[in-house]
C-alpha cells in the first residue's frame, strides 16, 4: 500500500507542483510526504524530479497565457515579456558619481564590483535559458 501510494503521489506531483495540494488529493499528509522524502533516497529523488517536471509545465502553461495575453493586446503582458526577454526594455544599472574629487572608498568598489557581478549572472543565467 505504502508503495503504490508513493506512486500516485509522485504523479500527482508532475500535475500539481504544491506538494500541500498534492498530498491532498491523494489523501496523504504533508508530514508523512516529507518522512518518506528523508528516510527513502529514491523516492526523494523522484519526488525532486517530478516537482521539477511538474514546475516546468505549470511554466509552460503560465508562458502560453502570457502569449495568449499579448496577442489580445493586453499592455501588462507586454511590458511583462519585453522587460525579460528584450534587452533593450530590462532594467537597468547607473552607478555615478555626483562629485569625482572625491575617491570611492575601497568597500564602495567592492559593493559596485559584487552588485555588477550579480547584475551580469541573472543575465547570463536568463540567455542560458533562452
Amino acid at each position: 500500500m505504502k508503495t503504490a501510494s508513493k506512486k500516485i503521489l509522485i504523479e500527482q506531483i508532475k500535475k500539481t507542483p504544491v506538494i500541500q495540494v498534492a498530498c491532498e488529493k491523494v489523501g496523504v499528509s504533508r508530514a508523512t510526504f516529507y518522512r518518506w522524502k528523508k528516510s527513502d533516497p529514491k523516492f526523494a529523488d523522484k519526488a525532486d524530479i517530478a516537482l521539477h517536471e511538474g514546475s516546468q509545465m505549470i511554466n509552460d502553461m503560465a508562458e502560453s497565457q502570457l502569449i495568449s495575453a499579448i496577442k489580445e493586446g493586453n499592455l501588462t503582458g507586454i511590458i511583462f515579456w519585453l522587460k525579460n526577454h528584450h534587452q533593450t526594455y530590462s532594467p537597468k544599472l547607473e552607478v555615478t558619481n555626483k562629485n569625482p574629487d572625491l575617491p570611492l572608498t575601497d568597500e564602495q568598489k567592492e559593493l559596485i564590483r559584487k552588485s555588477l557581478s550579480m547584475a551580469f549572472q541573472k543575465e547570463e543565467e536568463d540567455e542560458k535559458r533562452q
